[in-house]
């Protein structure tokens, strides 16, 4: 699946549509701003992967503050079989910047 920009998944929030968005960023960026998504910070997902395995063949978009952190993050979850994965392109950078 291809990443996904700040403008589609703008559009999608305020649209309303149920979305599985994971934060890989710290608490203290969490905290400063977020878009509502689920905080895993990306050196906690090996530890909680499980606990997302209702997600294996539904859309997940993960994103961190510019996407380097969400690039590996998503390549962690496509290695442990996700198959629907996708990177919010330029982070909450990108999206702020909206």
């Amino acid at each position: 699946m291809t990443d996904i920009n700040a403008q589609e998944l703008k559009e999608r929030i305020e649209k309303g549509e149920a979305l599985h968005i994971i934060d890989v960023r710290e608490q203290y960026e969490y905290e400063e701003y977020n878009i509502g998504a689920q905080l895993i910070p990306l050196g906690d997902l090996p530890s909680k992967i499980d606990d997302l395995d209702e997600w294996l063949n539904e859309e997940v978009i993960v994103h961190c503050k510019s996407g380097a952190r969400s690039a590996a993050a998503k390549a962690f979850l496509v290695q442990n079989g996700f198959t629907n994965v996708r990177n919010l392109l330029g982070g909450v950078l990108a999206y702020k910047a909206l």
